[in-house]
């Protein structure tokens, strides 16, 4: 123990009875004996009992000699309360009355300990103990008695097939753990069918209470499970036997080891990219789930990243029995399921992570959360998104004091104001698994970034490559030059401004290319190109038909995203050696190359930010592979200066963005603050607000009008809107029902009005003989602007639709006359509603896509990527199930909720009905679904209960390594179901506390 973590207990002894001072036992408590657990899966060994935490100061551990409960004096001791008890217990007996708690579930004698942890308490007679202990010490001592008759060890084996360590005993623990045990296994005890002993039970409570009062000064804050830094050393065995990871990095050891982190005080820290940051948050996670027996968040930016870290730790779920659960899209629950026995970790995107804790908030939960993880915390300075994580961070440093926040990021500039708003310590490291070497390229020139020369820029060399007229025609930038100094040997990755330019330059590069690259992994790329027609329902991109076979492809948000996974995959395993990508890979997935190019500092119109050049570089090296990574930023001479600013200028800051965009964050904020009765007047709200990075930044951002002014000004403006009413001096601010519904269906405030509009108008003629009307009520606002209409196309398809949807698309303001005269060039001189004519336009894509579940159709019946046909799709998918929770809380939308669940669940996968429980899995794409269901794997728990190597073999293509995360997360996603409706029944068939007796029954 820490000297300093140490306190001074004085105990002082009333019991004159010797406590037995017999071998140490065994104290497991078999999962099924908590309140009606979910299951008979055993718990591992390392996470019985000893893992539940109290936050109380460590102290000293107790002697046996010592009494816990002090000069507490036992209610049973008073004779006249024993009477009286006595005379209760036969009014209860001549009543007679049923008690329906019986029905509870009772333990299996298999989940029983032989070594029975009653043993504790001497071995004096039990007849003056409660019905519920007495009973319980029969049964232990009962089945012990039949143990020992047979032989068997003491340790029981409650799952032959994982060979759980049969005959293993524990260490002897300190009397306070023991008692601890003890108390905890006596309030799990089935209960009596006699009323009577329930109300032994409660005249005990209260000495129970005692000494569980006791044991939050005397058990330590985080125990410490085994050697692994805090935990089992199951745990390092699964890093290996699932990760390949033998050792972590110095630098990893040394901030698992910070004082802060041993503390469970906030940090921030920061490393390059690819230098291992993500795996001591998952330790930390790790540690928090089993030791502290806490639920964790784990938020992401963006859904592909949300649904890999799913499959990662869907394994470490499994064995270490935890619940991943992901939110993202349209999936998560709201609140979430309340487990009795296992903990969780949510892995959550930007926009979830903050209903799931508003969520949490307003069931009076949030306390369960230990830990929140950030990933890529720089986004608090990126816009809108960076508002929700500011919001969705302050609320739990306002609610909660025992929730410990972990950021992390590559590339974080003002680091004080992020230490200051998250109350943190901040570790830094410039750690590299491998070493960068940055350089720049003018015209022929190849220049090293060094910050020490006066320029920034050391010449380097020239290139040394022959250039025909024509290739200097079609390649100025001697982008060939660059990427056949390492290709095929080693991997290239190529940023491009430009989706189109990433198609152009990949089609080039492959026009100078020898023949020999055609030879390299030539069957690999047969198996690719066949998976991408599949993925295509026999349709596949023109551009890496012709790429692919050189070992080349483009990767951009244009492609959809199981294209998008299967180039991936092949660019890991070596099959692809070059990809021409756009700036979201950088912040995406983790694909490292030996050398990064960049085509251009711009993307798009934009200059480079500092930030994004350096996740973009970062890309390059690839740890265990090459011993060194390359950079080369291409220039112009009129972009040299901007150059350098770029590459040797400090990180950008972080600025909050609540006020961004006429404060629309804050608005969203105070709704939500006032709906989730955080805050019910404006004093309150300011209060709140000093907990902000706002509130930090507030002299450099609150320069024109005062943080008072800003706040005043946006609860008028949302009495305007009718979602908060309150006095005229801003006290007593309430939520409106319209105003409620906003905020719990995390509907953007600027299309509040406009939902709840389009949503009534619905009401007086809802279309029902086709969903097209669902679907147009449901496609999302802020898509309109992101395609342009094809008048010709929105025409042909608009003569397609039945009478009874033509009359539906003139109710809500486009008639049929419109069209046709934009589709013919004519003038129209009657007003329109050009936002809800291309609305229109979406939903007659989304309705194509529904009715052919084939992307590639109708993104070429509409002239649009197929990418970006998916996208507004997945978009779709999440704003209906933001218009679900929306009409939930509005009284007069009753009859939308029971059709956009189902809508919300057809749009989420797009597929034919017995796909659906496939796709549900982590990972799982259509093309993947449907081998699996031709394969015989036609429901989630055939999958859940495959074989990995049987899998393998019987799905053409499929690594085993691939097979064993997909029948782990089923697996996973099985027992979360299975758990949730456990909890259903555990529920269902609890006595309620408040339930009316013969004693309580009012007059009548």
């Amino acid at each position: 123990m820490n000297a300093a973590g140490e306190q001074d207990v004085q105990i002082k002894r009333v019991s004159s009875r010797k406590r037995s001072r017999g071998s140490p036992k065994t104290h497991l408590t078999p999962a099924g004996e908590r309140g009606g657990a979910t299951g008979h899966r055993p718990r591992p060994n390392t996470c019985s009992l000893s893992s539940i935490m109290f936050d109380g100061a460590a102290a000293q551990y107790c002697s046996d000699s010592e009494d816990l409960f002090g000069d507490y004096d036992s209610l049973l001791e008073d004779g006249s309360l024993l009477a009286k008890l006595d005379e209760a217990e036969q009014k209860a007996r001549r009543s007679d009355q049923p008690d329906f708690t019986a029905l509870r579930r009772r333990q299996s004698p298999e989940d029983v300990l032989t070594d029975s942890i009653m043993d504790l308490l001497g071995d004096g007679p039990s007849e003056d103990l409660p019905a519920s202990q007495r009973q319980f010490k029969e049964l232990i001592d009962g089945t012990a008695e039949r143990l020992r008759d047979g032989g068997k060890t003491s340790t029981p084996v409650r799952d032959p097939e994982r060979g759980t360590e049969e005959g293993t005993r524990r260490p002897r623990r300190s009397v306070a753990d023991q008692m601890k045990r003890t108390m905890l296994c006596n309030a799990a005890a089935p209960s009596s069918v006699s009323r009577s002993a329930v109300l032994k039970e409660a005249v005990v409570s209260e000495e129970i209470g005692v000494a569980l009062r006791a044991m939050e000064t005397i058990i330590p804050e985080t125990p410490d499970l085994g050697p692994f830094f805090g935990l089992p050393t199951r745990v390092k065995e699964l890093m290996f036997k699932l990760r390949g990871i033998k050792d972590l990095y110095d630098w990893q050891k040394t901030c698992l080891n910070l004082d802060c982190v041993q503390h469970r005080r906030n940090l921030i820290y920061s490393l390059p990219t690819s230098g291992g940051k993500t795996l001591v948050a998952e330790i930390l996670i790790l540690r928090e789930l089993l030791c502290r027996r806490k639920d964790c968040l784990f938020i992401l930016p963006y859904i592909s990243l949300v649904q890999e870290k799913v499959r990662g730790l869907a394994s470490f779920g499994l064995e270490l029995d935890f619940m991943v659960e992901e939110y993202a899209g349209s999936k998560g629950r709201f609140p979430p399921v309340k487990r009795r026995n296992n903990r969780s970790v949510y892995i959550a995107t930007i926009e979830k992570a903050h209903s799931l804790v508003n969520s949490l908030i307003e069931t009076s939960r949030v306390d369960d959360l230990g830990l929140v993880v950030v990933d890529e915390l720089h986004m608090l300075g990126g816009g809108s998104r960076g508002a929700i994580i500011e919001m969705t961070l302050a609320k739990v440093l306002h609610m909660t004091k025992s929730t410990q926040i972990i950021g992390m990021s590559a590339t974080l500039g003002n680091i004080k104001d992020l230490q200051a708003f998250l109350r943190a310590e901040n570790y830094t490291n410039d750690f590299r698994p491998v070493q960068l070497k940055e350089y720049v390229k003018l015209n022929d020139t190849i220049y090293e970034v060094d910050q020490t020369e006066e320029e920034c820029f050391k010449f380097s060399r020239l290139l040394n490559f022959k250039y025909s007229s024509s290739m200097k025609k079609m390649d100025p930038d001697h982008i060939i030059a660059l990427v056949t100094e390492v290709i095929p040997a080693h991997s290239c990755l190529v940023f491009c401004p430009t989706k189109k330019n990433c198609e152009n330059v990949v089609g080039m590069i492959c026009k100078y290319l020898k023949e020999e690259f055609l030879q390299l992994r030539k069957a690999e790329k047969v198996v690719l190109l066949r998976e991408l027609k599949a993925s295509g329902s026999g349709s596949v991109c023109p551009v890496l038909r012709r790429t692919v076979p050189y070992g080349l492809a483009y990767h951009h948000s244009g492609l959809t995203s199981e294209e998008r996974k299967l180039v991936e995959e092949a660019y890991s395993n070596g099959v692809l050696c070059l990809l021409t990508c756009t700036s979201t890979l950088a912040a995406g997935i983790n694909l490292p190359a030996r050398r990064v190019i960049l085509r251009s500092p711009f993307v798009a119109a934009d200059f480079l930010k500092r930030s994004q050049y350096k996740q973009m570089v970062g890309r390059a090296g690839r740890a265990g592979i090459d011993s060194t990574g390359e950079s080369v930023l291409i220039l112009q001479d009129k972009d040299r200066d901007m150059a350098k600013t770029l590459v040797c200028a400090p990180m950008e800051n972080c600025v909050s963005n609540l006020l961004l965009d006429d404060g629309k964050g804050l608005l969203s904020l105070i709704l939500s603050l006032v709906g989730l009765n955080i805050s019910s007047s404006v004093d309150q709200v300011l209060d709140f607000l000093c907990g902000t990075l706002l509130f930090v930044q507030r002299e450099q951002l609150c320069v024109e009008t005062s943080l008072a002014e800003a706040v005043r000004r946006c609860v008028g403006l949302l009495e305007s809107k009718d979602l908060i009413t309150g006095t005229a001096h801003g006290q007593s601010l309430q939520v409106t029902k319209l105003g409620r519904a906003t905020y719990k269906g995390s509907v953007d405030l600027t299309y509040s009005n406009i939902l709840y509009k389009d949503l009534s108008q619905g009401l007086e003629g809802l279309l029902l003989n086709s969903c097209l009307h669902l679907v147009y009520l449901v496609t999302p606002y802020n898509m309109i602007a992101q395609c342009k209409t094809d008048w010709m196309v929105y025409f042909r398809q608009f003569t397609l639709l039945s009478a009874a949807e033509q009359k539906m698309s003139a109710a809500v303001g486009v008639p049929e006359s419109f069209i046709a005269r934009k589709a013919a060039g004519q003038t129209v001189r009657k007003t329109v509603n050009m936002e809800v004519v291309s609305r229109m336009y979406l939903a007659l894509v989304l309705f194509s896509v529904l009715k052919e579940t084939s992307l590639w159709k109708v993104a070429e019946r509409f002239q649009l990527s197929r990418g970006f046909v998916q996208s507004l799709l997945s978009s779709a998918a999440a704003f209906c199930s933001c218009v679900l929770h929306f009409t939930e809380e509005l009284e007069e939308f009753w009859p939308f909720r029971a059709l956009l669940t189902e809508l919300t669940r057809r749009l989420s996968y797009c597929v034919t009905a017995e796909l659906i429980p496939l796709m549900e899995v982590a990972g799982v794409m259509e093309s993947r679904a449907r081998q699996l269901y031709h394969a015989g794997y036609r429901t989630l728990t055939h999958l859940a209960n495959a074989d990995a190597d049987v899998l393998s073999n019987a799905i053409e293509h499929l690594l085993l390594r691939r097979a064993n995360q997909i029948v782990a997360s089923a697996r996973m996603l099985l027992n979360e179901k299975a758990a949730a409706l456990q909890e259903e029944v555990d529920e269902l068939l609890t006595k309620p506390s408040d339930q009316p007796t013969a004693e309580t029954r009012p007059l009548i």
